[in-house]
């Protein structure tokens, strides 16, 4: 990845992947090392309860079940339909944005590294952040991985993993890789090798 001096955020790396990876886990190896993480899942979360309204609006009343979003629902509905995953985008991620910046700016007062992990970075573009930790496993391993854990059939399991940008091209694009193509051991050995070039500042 091309590495520009024009980030707002120089202290903050990206955290990526493409769904069934590993991210989380490496996400929660950086916790435990006393990274400062920015979750843009739990933010998301946030977001979507404070939006139930214009959802419901949007996308049906019968998405809102006992006063809350009924995101399995809601996630069938936008998986199977692009138009409305980009209506759904355009209500929510201005707002995650915002909310990202606003704790990112708190954290680059500390002068030191902090993980922001967003699932979805390349998908959504215009972060101001130049490093991208990309955690990488091919596409026949997300597809095993997915359906063993989400209970998926092949054809729900290709649909999540193709609404999202092929994680050869998030490989490219990277300043980091992790690769979670093996065992426990291996993703615990490329972590600690990309967490010593990060603390070193070295890409």
């Amino acid at each position: 990845m091309n590495q520009t001096q024009n980030s707002s955020f120089p202290h903050a790396i990206v955290l990526t992947g493409g769904i069934a990876t590993g991210k989380s886990t490496v996400a929660q190896m950086f916790a435990d090392d006393g990274f400062e993480i920015i979750d843009a899942d739990r933010v998301a979360h946030e977001v979507l309860e404070s939006q139930k309204e214009a959802i419901a609006q949007a996308f049906g009343r019968e998405l809102i079940q006992e006063g809350r979003v009924d995101r399995k629902a809601l996630g069938a509905l936008i998986f199977a339909d692009r138009q409305k995953r980009r209506e759904l985008e355009a209500i929510l991620h201005p707002l995650i944005r915002e909310e990202i910046y606003t704790q990112a700016q708190k954290l680059e007062r500390k002068g030191e590294p902090y993980i922001v992990d967003i699932p979805l970075f390349f998908e959504t573009q215009g972060y101001p952040i130049d490093k991208v930790i990309v955690v990488y496993a091919p596409r026949e391993i997300q597809l095993k991985r997915l359906m063993q854990r989400d209970g998926y059939n092949m054809q729900e399991a290709l649909t999540r993993i193709e609404a999202q940008m092929p994680i050869d091209e998030k490989r490219a694009k990277a300043t980091y890789v992790i690769d979670n193509s093996a065992t426990m051991e291996a993703l615990s050995r490329a972590y600690a090798k990309t967490k010593e070039q990060i603390l070193k500042g070295s890409a």
